[in-house]
């Protein structure tokens, strides 16, 4: 439904729905920046996972964030627990980022009363904003349908994400110009299995190499060629950016890290096997390519290699 926008000053509370996953969360914060302008006067909370309670407190379009762990909603006792925290916060507007069954459960049950921005039937694809419409497309078109601001949403702007990281990278003693390699994922069948190679490569090329493992990937990929960056650890989500924005190129598969890179407006590169749609991720949005091949074993180093020597001459 369309509001009129001096209608939208008058909502004094947004409920904003964005479970996850991570790189989703992060190509949502254009639409964030939108609902906030559209929005100047609301509290503006978040309907997150706990995973991501961290991220959105620290969004400056935001003023928190309300968890909710996705319980089973034939649990009517839990479904009941989350209806009264909603009804705590009593927002008077909901935009529903999510989309999904859960969430149009939660529109009909749990908080039928206040105005709603979603996509109806989104996986179907008749729908005006099916699942297959890259993702930034999607919640630009739904903001504009609602009236809302939109001219964010196409165009993340998450600079505020990123940690100075410069004593990071001086204790690793890591130089210029860097590539920073993103081998990891949580799905097996999204990991490129040559970065060992391509890493060497690029180092003969006269190149600094890091490569930023997960918390669960410090040990698989401890024998890639290069620094590894974990400060101590491994790098949190927002170390982690700081050091994708000060890379002179990055190359990761289908991750998060990767959308971050990208719409932290990096050069770099994303490898793609045939399992996800490039254009449905918005992950070449800006300054970021990708390559996508039936089968990402068959990626060879060489081809890799060529598409970024392209972009980043022989040092």
């Amino acid at each position: 439904m369309s509001i009129d926008r001096e209608a939208l000053s008058q909502f004094k509370r947004v409920l904003v729905i964005k479970h996850g996953a991570f790189g989703d969360v992060i190509m949502a914060q254009g639409a964030m920046q939108d609902i906030r302008e559209s929005f100047p006067n609301a509290e503006i909370q978040v309907l997150t996972e706990p995973a991501f309670v961290k991220i959105w407190n620290r969004c400056p379009f935001v003023d928190g964030a309300i968890t909710d762990t996705r319980e089973p909603r034939w649990r009517i006792d839990l479904m009941l627990q989350l209806r009264s925290k909603l009804r705590a916060f009593s927002p008077d507007y909901v935009v529903d980022l999510q989309n999904s069954s859960r969430t149009a459960f939660y529109r009909s049950l749990l908080l039928p009363g206040p105005k709603w921005s979603f996509i109806k039937d989104a996986k179907k694809a008749d729908s005006e904003f099916p699942k297959s419409m890259p993702s930034l497309e999607r919640k630009y078109g739904q903001l504009k349908k609602s009236g809302l601001q939109h001219e964010h949403a196409r165009r993340p702007d998450i600079q505020w994400f990123a940690n100075d990281v410069s004593e990071i990278l001086k204790e690793a003693k890591v130089g210029a110009p860097l590539v920073t390699l993103v081998p990891g994922c949580s799905h097996e069948k999204r990991r490129w299995p040559y970065y060992a190679e391509l890493a060497q490569a690029l180092l003969d090329d006269g190149y600094e190499v890091a490569t930023v493992p997960g918390p669960d990937e410090v040990e698989a990929f401890s024998q890639i060629p290069g620094k590894t960056l974990t400060g101590g650890s491994f790098l949190n989500w927002f170390d982690l950016a700081g050091v994708l924005r000060v890379s002179d190129f990055v190359i990761g598969n289908d991750t998060g890290p990767t959308h971050v890179a990208s719409h932290l407006d990096r050069p770099g590169l994303a490898l793609y096997g045939g399992h996800s749609s490039v254009a449905a991720a918005s992950i070449t949005a800006r300054n970021l390519d990708a390559i996508d091949v039936p089968v990402l074993a068959d990626l060879s180093v060489e081809t890799v290699l060529q598409a970024v020597r392209e972009r980043l001459p022989i040092n």
